[in-house]
């Protein structure tokens, strides 16, 4: 003998025909029950040992991404750097951009 199925919850079966009939379809129960579903037989993965699988010779300061930050570079300073000829460093210009043709909105009104 195999293992017997509990009864699945449900209506009765005169209102399981009347739905259906209703429905116009057979009804598809939207629960999931344990004898219905597929059983667990998937096996354990096996996966390769990552960067901290031996905790004796991954110390922490070489897994810590913090300590690669840096302050941050004054670009000005190293193109005048790398610009300027073997005599004295260049100053830095500060030149605005100037806005090109202005379109007139509101050109109609005139």
């Amino acid at each position: 003998m195999g293992k017997q199925i509990p009864p699945l919850r449900d209506v009765s079966p005169v209102l399981q025909a009347v739905r259906n009939f209703l429905l116009g379809r057979k009804h598809t129960n939207a629960l999931r029950f344990e004898p219905l579903l597929a059983d667990r037989t998937q096996p354990p993965p096996k996966l390769p040992d990552g960067v901290a699988h031996k905790h004796a010779q991954n110390y922490y300061y070489t897994r810590d991404a913090r300590r690669t930050v840096a302050p941050p570079l004054d670009v000005t300073k190293q193109l005048i750097e790398a610009s300027s000829d073997k005599g004295a460093p260049k100053e830095a210009v500060n030149v605005r951009p100037t806005p090109g043709r202005v379109y007139l909105w509101d050109k109609h009104y005139d």
